[in-house]
């Protein structure tokens, strides 16, 4: 018997064989292993495109005055920033790193806003130098670096990072819009701040920003945040962030696209000035559904009251359930769905800790070593967080389209481990 539930979290286009043997994107998910080696990251490149397609015709259908910002940290290689450009999306860049990759990814400046909490001298130096389009200030010393950073003659142009007061439904690692939250002002800060740079001979205000959290099911809980930046007046830029949740298990119904859109755009009519432009900022529900993580079973033991299935990756290139306790689900590749109620599992990493567990609790058909595991929905925040603990060498990332895969991001090699050391002087 075969569960169409387990497919439906692969990436759109996916697929089983007479022989029950799971494809994305046209390409069966053993001979990319054949191919590439395990663990290796798969990501529909077609379903990456018609996301953010989906996106743009969703807001500006609604709201014609509407950009729709790549939330970079998601997936910050350049193959996807590249690929978000191509597509029309401005790409959100989070520090130093992201610019340096979307420079390289051929991404126009000009339709870069730079974020962060804590910058550095170094990275708006970066940012100004590169011509980075918008800067959201997040605290009176961004305005005090910026005015030292940017020469006489130029105005950079900034928004002004707002907490909402919003608590969101999420895991208190990624909630970003209550009181107390370390990211932007207070509204009366807020005030304060956007005065000052309209002051400046050498910034100028474009709007507010505010963001009120990740992996947000409930659209209305994004909507909430609106109101609180309208209250501070008429701006040209108003830019409500990102935060809508990707479908990581059956359980989750995050709203559509079109929902969100609706419900944003409702909530802003008649409450922002009917000409200002819109900015939205996706990340994970960009690009989290169109990847899947491809491992090999390595051993499966009795830990007394549990079977547990280690593989030959973890925490080292999936990060998200030790840091936020996220659940994912499985399926064995070659049968994907088949025995249907067996035993349930527990999915370990190969890593030297007792937290690294990819899945606590999945039913899978007579798992043995040497089978191959794929793990859906691992598209956002999996290759950002990625490390070498152990001395785990990252994983590579594939791009499928049309039944042809090509490598944009390769494997570590053991020389990469060593590629930092500074050898110590003889004598």
């Amino acid at each position: 018997m075969r569960d169409p539930a387990v497919l439906d979290l692969f990436p759109p286009g996916s697929s089983v064989g007479a022989d029950g043997t799971l494809s994305v994107a046209g390409c069966c998910l053993d001979d990319l292993a054949e191919q590439f080696g395990t663990p290796v990251m798969v990501v529909a490149e077609d379903a990456v495109r018609a996301r953010a397609r989906e996106y743009l015709a969703a807001f500006r259908g609604r709201w014609p005055h509407t950009e729709v910002a790549f939330a970079s940290k998601a997936f910050p290689c350049t193959a996807i920033q590249r690929l978000m450009s191509q597509e029309g999306l401005l790409l959100d860049v989070a520090g130093g790193g992201e610019i340096v990759t979307a420079l390289a990814a051929g991404a126009d400046p000009a339709r870069m806003l730079l974020h962060g909490n804590a910058k550095t001298d170094e990275e708006l130096e970066l940012a100004v130098g590169n011509g980075i389009g918008l800067v959201v200030v997040d605290n009176f010393d961004d305005i005090d670096r910026l005015e030292r950073i940017v020469e006489p003659g130029r105005r950079q142009a900034c928004l002004v990072r707002v907490i909402p007061g919003v608590q969101a439904a999420t895991h208190a690692a990624v909630a970003t819009g209550h009181a107390g939250s370390k990211f932007g002002l207070l509204p009366a800060d807020a005030e304060a701040a956007i005065a000052r740079i309209r002051r400046s001979r050498v910034l100028r205000c474009d709007g507010v920003h505010t963001h009120v959290g990740s992996q947000l099911l409930d659209a209305d809980q994004l909507a909430a945040a609106v109101a609180p930046i309208a209250e501070l007046g008429a701006f040209d830029v108003y830019d409500f962030g990102g935060g809508l949740g990707a479908r990581y298990t059956y359980a989750d119904h995050p709203p559509t696209v079109d929902a969100y859109a609706q419900t944003m755009i409702d909530r802003a009519r008649g409450l922002i000035p009917a000409g200002a432009r819109i900015i939205v900022e996706p990340g994970r529900s960009m690009t989290a559904a169109a990847g899947c993580t491809v491992y090999r079973v390595t051993t499966v033991k009795q830990s007394g009251v549990v079977t547990h299935v280690a593989v030959d990756g973890g925490m080292g290139d999936n990060l998200e359930v030790s840091l936020y306790g996220q659940r994912f689900e499985a399926a064995l590749v070659n049968r994907v769905g088949s025995g249907a109620g067996g035993e349930t599992v527990r999915v370990v990493g190969r890593h030297c800790e007792s937290g690294d567990t990819l899945i606590d609790g999945v039913a899978l058909a007579d798992p043995a070593v040497g089978d191959l595991l794929a793990v859906p929905v691992t598209g956002a925040y999996c290759y950002t967080m990625a490390n070498q603990y152990n001395g785990a060498r990252r994983i590579p990332v594939v791009f499928a389209a049309d039944g042809r895969a090509r490598l944009v991001v390769r494997r570590d090699t053991w020389a990469d481990l060593l590629a930092r050391d500074v050898a110590a002087e003889d004598g």
